[in-house]
């Protein structure tokens, strides 16, 4: 039976129209302002938003291997819930994607229990211990790129290899960014305000950038397309808005705790530990102007679930990790839009277009032909992030308690109703 969605505010060409969208087979047939509803099933949005559904290139799911933090059915209704429609997930599990055998069981694993599309990355190394690489060429065809997320590779002569298979085969490098010679033993925040006046041992920013640094140079001898995660520094900022105005292949994602938050925000508590850290003010507000001027391309969540046990242990002996499918948008939308910050398209922009362009995605259009994966929001729905109410088996988000004012109403994959606000 043929979807109609009426009533809402279509997301398209950078800006929002009053259209009904006609849905059949999984795709879009008919974007009108006025479509006929004759046998067809029909969802009353009543000035709701709708947008392409978001794209997070940056989640751990944690299956195989890890299932007691999250599973592929866990993060994935957890992703429809936050909006997402695909979700990239990361490759440090047991046994590392790093062969299409290894591969396989988690592809099994999506196949039969994910709510969204879920694209897996392959490995870079071998157990992602950076000594031999992966099979990249057997990997290629399954994957949107190679990571060794969690851990920086180590050996410019290694990653300088990578690159060069990885351009051979039309496949971005997906890099953790940090060097580890340059990290001190025992680090848990940022080393800047909060360390100082509580006696922590801080991360210090030139970890991550230095590395970038060096992988930029390394873009500039093998032309491989290149992607930054979670870049939490200014200097890195910098350095790759100068690689992109050269025209270098670089890109980069950073995630919703790095555009709003800095080391003066943070408690002892393990819901404020990840890496790389919250950083200082200055390194927020340069990431922010980063994704103004589209040198921050990508907004992802670094979706990192622990158990409670886990996350229980405080700034200095808690895992590394924060979830965030769930709380993401309203999150940005309060802080970043209707503080007058960011322009909603451009958050749209970093969520839903450049994400599919970037890995080359399905989707992005709201347009016929294109697949039925749809996100609608809800621009005036106060409420409270409880992670209490989560799908992911994570609860640890340095956003709990916040007061937002917007939520994901539904999302639709391939024409499905995946979730629903008002039945969750």
């Amino acid at each position: 039976m043929r979807l109609l969605l009426t009533g809402g505010s279509v997301f398209r060409d950078g800006g929002f129209q009053p259209l009904d969208i006609a849905i059949s087979q999984g795709r879009i047939v008919s974007v009108s302002p006025s479509l006929p509803r004759d046998g067809a099933r029909v969802l009353e949005l009543n000035h709701l938003t709708i947008v392409p559904g978001f794209v997070d290139v940056h989640v751990h799911l944690r299956q195989p291997g890890f299932s007691y933090k999250e599973t592929v059915a866990s993060g994935s209704a957890a992703a429809a819930a936050g909006g997402y429609t695909a979700v990239c997930a990361m490759p440090n599990l047991d046994p590392v994607p790093d062969s299409p055998e290894h591969l396989q069981i988690e592809l099994d694993a999506i196949r039969r229990d994910a709510a969204v599309h879920v694209y897996p990355y392959g490995a870079i190394t071998r157990g992602e211990r950076g000594v031999e690489l992966a099979d990249l060429e057997g990997l290629a065809p399954h994957v949107p790129g190679f990571s060794d997320d969690g851990r920086g590779v180590q050996s410019r002569e290694q990653m300088r290899r990578a690159m060069e298979r990885a351009r051979a085969l039309d496949k971005p490098i997906v890099a953790h960014c940090e060097d580890e010679l340059l990290l001190a033993k025992g680090w848990c925040v940022h080393g800047g305000t909060y360390a100082q006046a509580h006696g922590l041992t801080g991360n210090d920013p030139a970890s991550e950038w230095r590395q970038v640094e060096r992988d930029i140079a390394l873009v500039r001898e093998t032309g491989c397309r290149y992607h930054v995660c979670h870049v939490s520094t200014k200097e890195s900022v910098s350095l790759i808005r100068a690689a992109k105005a050269e025209g270098l292949p670089v890109t980069c994602e950073t995630a919703p705790h790095y555009l709003v938050l800095c080391d003066t925000d943070l408690q002892d508590d393990g819901r404020f530990k990840m890496n790389p850290p919250i950083r200082s003010a200055g390194d927020r507000d340069a990431l922010v102007e980063g994704l103004l001027d589209g040198t921050v391309e990508c907004i992802a969540t670094d979706h990192a679930p622990h158990s409670a046990e886990e996350k229980a242990q405080g700034l200095r002996g808690s895992l590394n990790g924060v979830v965030g499918l769930e709380c993401a948008f309203p999150v940005l939308y309060t802080e970043l839009v209707k503080m007058g910050m960011v322009p909603l398209n451009t958050l749209l922009r970093a969520l839903c277009v450049n994400p599919r362009r970037i890995f080359g995605l399905p989707g992005g259009t709201i347009a016929p032909g294109q697949p039925a994966d749809l996100t609608v929001l809800d621009l005036n729905r106060p409420g409270v992030v409880d992670p209490e109410r989560f799908r992911s088996l994570g609860r640890a988000t340095p956003f709990a308690g916040w007061k937002v004012d917007a939520a994901v109403a539904m999302t639709l994959c391939e024409g499905n109703l995946v979730y629903r606000e008002d039945q969750a």
